[in-house]
């Protein structure tokens, strides 16, 4: 009988390692994928330097003039490829690095994703942490500056936020390293399996939107069998996403499902 922590791996990049490669993710010798997002002047460059330190490189993503930054750590006897997405107030896709970050979470299904976030500007971040929590459960936040949180008096109950949205929070100072031990153990054991996320979703919506919303999803299933987050792309397709819509429209979603 599978373990859980077995049970937790059946659906991560090594199982499903052709969805990163068609997004130019390099698999090869690594154990984990890890996506890093967040809005803009949230610390994220900080927060992935400190966890990377120098194993690291740019260059641009396939198709796009959007910067990419990968690098690579090791923890607990497992190998880490940490892509940092760009920083980005919304997945909706009204431009290049939206699209990017999206398409990135959406169908390469990176093992965890860490979305960091200013402590203390935590309510303008919470749209972005909602719209992810929507798409992945495997999902750790990070508190980012907490000391310019508690320069400003801000008090922010971590275990209460954690309840809330789900899923695991860590408070960090990225760049003086404070909580950056404790952020790599709760990535290896979302990872690992050994926390099992439970993230905020979209309930009680009406049985009206709810019935168009799975005749929709099975109505993808069968033109792009194994797309993953199908539900997902449904809701985007009943709120009007253009993006999606002409992706769907020129069968672009094809390319990005997982064989």
């Amino acid at each position: 009988m599978a373990t859980t922590e077995q049970a937790a791996c059946a659906d991560c990049a090594l199982h499903n390692a052709e969805g990163l490669k068609k997004l130019g993710v390099d698999t090869t010798n690594v154990d984990y994928v890890v996506a890093l997002a967040g809005n803009p002047n949230t610390g994220k460059s900080t927060v992935f330097n400190a966890l990377t330190g120098l194993r690291q490189h740019t260059g641009n993503w396939p198709g796009k003039t959007v910067i990419r930054a990968e690098g690579g750590y090791s923890f607990n006897e497992k190998r880490y490829k940490l892509i940092d997405l760009p920083g980005t107030y919304s997945l909706l896709s009204t431009s290049q690095d939206e699209e990017v970050a999206r398409n990135f979470i959406l169908f390469g299904r990176p093992d965890v994703t860490v979305i960091v976030v200013d402590a203390s500007r935590l309510e303008r971040n919470l749209n972005l942490v909602l719209q992810v929590l929507e798409i992945t459960d495997k999902v750790v936040l990070c508190l980012n500056l907490m000391d310019e949180a508690a320069r400003h008096n801000i008090k922010i109950d971590q275990r209460a936020l954690s309840r809330d949205l789900g899923v695991p929070v860590v408070g960090t100072v990225a760049r003086s390293q404070e909580g950056i031990p404790e952020l790599l153990k709760t990535i290896d054991d979302v990872a690992a399996g050994r926390i099992i996320c439970q993230p905020h979703k979209v309930k009680n919506l009406s049985e009206a939107i709810e019935h168009s919303v799975k005749q929709l999803t099975q109505s993808l299933e069968q033109q792009f069998p194994g797309l993953a987050n199908s539900r997902w792309v449904a809701f985007r397709l009943l709120e009007g996403d253009e993006r999606i819509t002409e992706a769907v429209r020129n069968n672009e979603l094809e390319e990005l499902v997982v064989s």
